[in-house]
């Protein structure tokens, strides 16, 4: 008779994304509780915002109609234009006048290229912002740990991002549309493919929220809401002596610098939506 063998162990569940990195709403079709998970991570879907589908149905149409990146991204650029007034701030009802002037030019891609230049910025605290509303997930730092939604930290940070959006036209609505044609240049360049590695220069582990180490190089860890990855590695190398990678589903994917001519000025840098990940570190 063969002696007993212990069974192995099961291998405990994967970190959810915790309630205080969440929001009981969103605007999109799955909850933060699951878009923000490591299943989704491992198991992602197209994430879809409330609405946005429909009311720009006619400009998604003429997309499938062009062959070329660069003809998509010139048509996308003049729907924004048309559709938000970008070149016609009065008609969108902006007074005249110095300060509304200046707020006028407050559009998406002033909000990415300020993102680029600094993330704890102004154009930082709107993006988070909108990630919060639209995906549910909390930001977790800007320009020093948020510690919950009651800290002052979080407050100077509401601050900022509500100042980023006040006597603007329809930001928010703006990247709502970049997101969704991002996501759609993503799936057309890539069909089939549901995840990107991209990769982040550190110079320790322990800067991130780390939820779980899984062995030496594993890690699972909760990302700020917002995030700047590089698709190469070579230059991530130059912002830390490791190199933290991760596969990053495409749904995840805000937007990108080869989006649209001259969009960020950071080479191969992509805009990741947070949530819970499995990461691995190495030495370059």
């Amino acid at each position: 008779m063969e002696p007993d063998r212990a069974s192995p162990k099961p291998e405990p569940p994967p970190p959810s994304l915790p309630a205080a990195a969440r929001l009981p709403l969103n605007r999109c079709n799955l909850p933060a509780v699951i878009l923000g998970s490591l299943t989704y991570q491992r198991h992602p879907v197209a994430l879809e915002l409330d609405g946005i589908g429909d009311l720009h149905a006619d400009f998604l149409r003429a997309l499938d109609a062009l062959d070329a990146p660069e003809e998509r991204a010139r048509l996308f650029t003049d729907h924004m234009r048309a559709h938000f007034l970008l070149d016609t701030p009065e008609a969108a009802g902006l007074t005249p006048g110095r300060a509304r002037r200046s707020r006028a030019k407050a559009t998406y891609l002033r909000l990415v290229r300020g993102w680029s230049f600094d993330s704890d910025g102004r154009e930082g605290a709107v993006l988070k912002r909108w990630v919060e509303s639209r995906f549910g997930l909390l930001a977790r730092h800007h320009g020093g740990p948020l510690h919950g939604r009651a800290s002052e930290a979080y407050e100077r940070y509401v601050a900022e991002g509500t100042r980023g959006l006040y006597a603007t036209n329809a930001l928010e609505s703006q990247l709502d549309l970049l997101y969704t044609y991002a996501q759609y240049e993503l799936a057309r360049q890539h069909p089939g493919l549901t995840h990107l590695r991209l990769y982040r220069g550190i110079n320790r582990i322990d800067a991130h929220e780390v939820l779980e180490q899984r062995d030496q190089r594993r890690y699972r860890v909760l990302f700020n809401n917002l995030n700047s990855f590089t698709g190469t590695r070579e230059r991530a190398d130059e912002f830390g002596d490791d190199i933290l990678e991760a596969d990053i589903p495409l749904p995840k994917i805000f937007f990108h610098s080869r989006l649209l001519p001259g969009m960020l000025r950071g080479e191969d840098e992509y805009v990741v939506i947070g949530g819970v990940y499995e990461v691995r570190i190495t030495a370059f």
